[in-house]
């Protein structure tokens, strides 16, 4: 009897870097039309087994089959060849370029026989249709939403013949309603025969998608079983070692007076009239969809941008912000979405990363002590469980939940009244979700106010005192989850963050 071979297999794969090993003999099979989720937490090896599969690096140990035979990746354009395709979490498409030239770029353009836009047009069509899709292929990238753009990087996929495709985090910064397109366009990749790495720490997709599951932990192969026989439980316990009894950590703060309020704030279109206060020891929550204006309000708070009219008042003082720095000094801190590209550089140490800010702290006499920033760092890092080797690692090396770390850490440092979280669990794994939840339950139990957006509604309702809820730039709901006659469910959030009208619920504050 002839027995088809898998598409992909990978045996024995290990790889070393200075003083780390990141894969350990790590063995995976994915067969035509699966979807395999690759779980595990922030330095499992995800990222390493994905860059070596796709000929970014190279193996220390170990072999790749494609269809049966035996291959050699030495690079990405050997990987493509073979019809491995890496949809990275941060896209690859250049904004200036339209959608059909983005799909096509390095496919034969040449002076000398260029594609015609005639061919490439029509060939476009043809691939976004092939995914359901009916995006305007002359629009340039720039022009598109985060959804759309991840349609094209799948079209330029599917431009390429793949049969293996890996998606890393794709969900990571889409709405719900947006996802659900995902979950559409994966089920029909699958009903082409087209073999998924799906990548994700959004445990609720796993069992929606997956046929099977596989779990990495600290770089070794843990499990790989049948999605239907692993449990969320059993899947948390897998990733993290140990049994962890509850996914957040229960609030027990109590609430003070108002510290933050935040009156008529208004910019453009983009934030309009948008009013409410945090108090003392409170997470306040601000949910909505993607455009709602969450991040717009955040950055205001933070004076990164200036309304065009409204008051902020901090602990009774109506404060004129014009810069971050005058945020800063006056006590308000923002851990920004975009933690990578806003709220580090990347290139520079984790100790410099928390100086910079800090500066003032750690200065005699116009002159750095780096031994005063050292210890204050290291303060931290044994505060904050920060996983690093030393404090000269570069910020680029760690892992999401350390990145995250070391960004609360300056502002710790600042002695900040308010913290702004702007999505602060994105693509980070259990484990580490769990550490940063408890780091807000201490933060306002210290009495300072937590803003906390986040898109992830368990979330908001696991650690949310009450919801400031948002659309299309306005305020539609403040609701009270401190009750434990009523708690707020999804329904009632998405309830507001699509109503028109703006309307508010009781809010029930300790005197």
């Amino acid at each position: 009897m002839l027995v088809t071979p898998p598409l992909l297999e990978i045996e024995g794969l290990t790889k070393s870097y200075p003083g780390v090993r990141a894969l350990s003999d790590v063995s995976l099979t994915l067969a035509r039309g699966e979807v395999l989720a690759l779980l595990g937490e922030n330095g499992a090896g995800k990222s390493t087994l994905i860059k070596t599969l796709g000929g970014v690096h190279q193996s220390d140990r170990g072999s790749f089959k494609v269809d049966g035979d035996r291959v050699t990746i030495a690079n990405p354009r050997a990987a493509r060849g073979l019809g491995i395709s890496i949809i990275y979490q941060e896209f690859t498409l250049i904004p200036t370029l339209k959608v059909r030239e983005n799909i096509f770029l390095g496919h034969g353009r040449h002076w000398l026989k260029p594609i015609s836009q005639k061919t490439e047009r029509t060939r476009s069509i043809a691939l976004l249709n092939r995914i359901g899709s009916q995006i305007d292929p002359d629009k340039l990238c720039s022009e598109l939403s985060v959804a759309d753009q991840q349609v094209v990087e799948i079209a330029k996929a599917l431009a390429l013949n793949t049969k293996i495709m890996v998606m890393d985090e794709p969900s990571a910064a889409l709405s719900p309603r947006e996802a659900e397109g995902l979950f559409d366009i994966v089920a029909e990749l699958r009903s082409q025969e087209i073999g998924i790495i799906y990548i994700t720490h959004r445990l609720n997709e796993v069992a929606q998608l997956a046929d099977r599951i596989m779990i990495l932990r600290d770089g070794e192969h843990i499990t790989t079983q049948p999605a239907v026989d692993l449990s969320r439980d059993q899947i948390i316990e897998n990733m993290v070692g140990r049994s962890l009894a509850e996914e957040f950590p229960p609030r027990c703060s109590v609430i003070g007076e108002p510290r933050l309020q935040v009156d008529g704030l208004t910019r453009g279109t983009a934030v309009k009239n948008v009013s409410f206060t945090a108090h003392r020891g409170e997470v306040l929550g601000i949910a909505g969809l993607v455009g709602a204006g969450r991040t717009e309000v955040a950055r205001m708070l933070f004076a990164a941008d200036l309304p065009d009219q409204g008051t902020i008042t901090l602990d009774g003082v109506v404060l004129k912000l014009k810069s971050p720095r005058q945020a800063i000094a006056a006590g308000i801190c923002l851990l920004t979405e975009d933690r990578k590209s806003q709220g580090l550089i990347l290139t520079q140490s984790t100790q410099h990363n928390f100086g910079l800010p800090n500066l003032a702290d750690f200065s005699s006499k116009g002159m750095l002590v780096h031994r005063r920033e050292r210890n204050s760092f290291q303060h931290y890092c044994d505060t904050l469980n920060i996983r690093i080797s030393d404090v000269h690692q570069r910020a680029e090396t760690l892992s999401g939940g350390n990145q995250q770390k070391v960004v609360l850490a300056k502002w710790l440092q600042s002695t900040a009244d308010v913290i702004i979280f702007d999505e602060p669990t994105r693509g980070i794994d259990v484990g580490a979700r769990y550490e940063i939840y408890q780091l807000l339950n201490e933060l306002s139990e210290q009495g300072k106010a937590i803003i906390m957006i986040s898109s992830d509604l368990s979330e908001v309702l696991a650690m949310s005192d009450r919801i400031v809820v948002m659309r299309e730039g306005q305020v539609t709901g403040i609701l009270d989850n401190k009750s434990s006659q009523q708690k707020v469910t999804p329904e009632d959030i998405m309830r507001y963050a699509t109503s028109d009208q703006s309307q508010e619920q009781p809010v029930v504050v300790p005197a």
